[in-house]
């Protein structure tokens, strides 16, 4: 039996729902493997699984298969997601009900579990802003955006007390806290030799310091989201205790099923959280809580800007979308795509943010035709009548691998790869052969089976 320090258990005595014998046999058992479909992008997968009840879209696999050969998952088909984490959408489709045009950050977003997640219940002309402060995680958070392919889910690299300046202008704002991660012990049991009571009470001082950053950017009324993947009070409950001691915010409550096994508490305080212990729910240890702003915020107003579509560049590139209403903006190194309704929003994020990506890169022209961006091949919004090869499973993966996939006869052109009517990149036909254009980044480095 793993050795869980007692202090931990200590300290979760008398929280409701803790259940130390089932907790601790619960470590003893190998973690549940769950994923979350993409609505935007179902083609029948796990349909008879066992589903994740809080989430829609979510559902549980038998055992871990190797996603990596899999290319659904590179089409952004699906998401590997932990399933206590999934909770995030119940909470968001009773806090937010349906709500349209909202502004939403996720601030500590890398990989991308919870923007993903978010992503798929906002409307078209919601934005949300993926956030990761570590570049390098930065550019794993984009790889999985790009691949879930929503124009109105942009991704920044920037400090949470960036986001300061942008007094009153989020609805929501989602913090997934950095955090000791003893929720996690189960899936990595080295961790526990990591853990200890310093780094708990460095990372409630740290998360702390993270949401007074970015408190000012919440509108009055708006809805503060806060998770930690950690079991310790001092990073759940007296956070919320020191939110509502510092602040003038009051807990949102969901409904629960008994059957879930969520543990609905309460902090000193009085504000509400939800608990997650392995052994009550079939899930990794997580803590999840809504709180709503009630103090006055003075909100960015939008203001008169010039816009920044290239009308040419419009024009050019409008044939790879399935809806010409969009605006066509410079970037770094494509031309990208934007929902009118966001233009505004650019203007003043730009004043403010680091934006690594904005909207959808579209590419770029060149003498002869335009060459699409990568973006555009798993993008939800692309024309779905552009000229297209189906491949196989094996052929997908040996394009994913950037090798030969013993095609002959194509049409020439520039041809979307496709697998179960899928987007998974570019090939450029010359007709005795194939340009693959499957950025090298992406490429898969494990060997195929025989």
């Amino acid at each position: 039996m793993r050795q869980i320090p007692s202090s931990i258990l200590q300290d979760l005595h008398g929280i409701k729902g803790f259940n130390e014998q089932a907790f601790l046999e619960a470590h003893d058992q190998p973690a549940p493997v769950s994923v979350r479909v993409n609505g935007a992008k179902d083609i029948g997968l796990f349909a008879t699984e066992e589903k994740v009840p809080w989430c829609e879209g979510g559902v549980y696999l038998p055992e871990r298969p190797v996603f990596t050969l899999d290319p659904a998952y590179h089409a952004g088909a699906y998401y590997v997601q932990e399933a206590s984490s999934m909770f995030l959408d119940h909470l968001l489709r009773h806090v937010i009900q349906g709500r349209t045009g909202l502004r939403v950050l996720d601030l500590c977003a890398a990989p991308g579990g919870k923007s993903t997640l978010i992503a798929s219940l906002l409307d078209k002309d919601s934005l949300l802003i993926s956030n990761e402060v570590i570049r390098t995680r930065a550019s794993i958070l984009e790889e999985n955006m790009t691949r879930w392919g929503y124009m109105n889910t942009w991704v920044t690299s920037n400090d949470p007390r960036d986001f300061t300046k942008l007094t009153g202008y989020f609805d929501v704002i989602v913090v997934d806290a950095p955090c000791s991660g003893s929720g996690l012990w189960r899936k990595d049991a080295r961790a526990i030799d990591e853990w200890s009571e310093a780094n708990v009470q460095m990372c409630g001082d740290r998360q702390q310091r993270i949401l007074a950053d970015v408190w000012p950017a919440l509108k009055e009324d708006g809805i503060l989201v806060y998770a930690t993947c950690s079991y310790s009070p001092k990073e759940d409950e007296e956070v919320l205790d020191w939110l509502a001691e510092t602040y003038d915010a009051t807990s949102c409550t969901v409904p629960l099923k008994e059957e879930w096994g969520i543990a609905e508490v309460q902090s000193g305080k009085g504000m509400t959280g939800y608990r997650f212990f392995p052994g009550n729910v079939k899930g990794e240890g997580f803590f999840i809580a809504a709180v709503q702003k009630k103090e006055e915020a003075d909100e960015m107003r939008m203001g008169r800007f010039k816009t920044f579509n290239d009308r040419k560049m419009q024009e050019m590139a409008g044939f790879l979308l399935r809806d010409n209403d969009f605006v066509c903006i410079q970037g770094k190194e494509d031309f990208s795509a934007l929902l009118p309704a966001h233009e505004g929003d650019l203007n003043i994020l730009k004043q403010c943010v680091y934006l690594r990506r904005t909207g959808l890169p579209m590419g770029n022209p060149s003498a002869k035709d335009w060459l699409p961006s990568h973006d555009v091949a798993l993008s939800i919004d692309k024309n779905e009548r552009l000229p297209a090869i189906e491949l196989s499973r094996e052929q997908a993966l040996l394009y994913l691998k950037r090798e030969d996939m013993g095609i002959e006869g194509a049409q020439k052109g520039w041809l979307l790869v496709k697998y179960n009517g899928l987007g998974l990149g570019w090939v450029k036909s010359l007709g005795n052969r194939m340009n693959n254009y499957l950025p090298k980044h992406w490429r898969i480095r494990m060997e195929l089976p025989e």
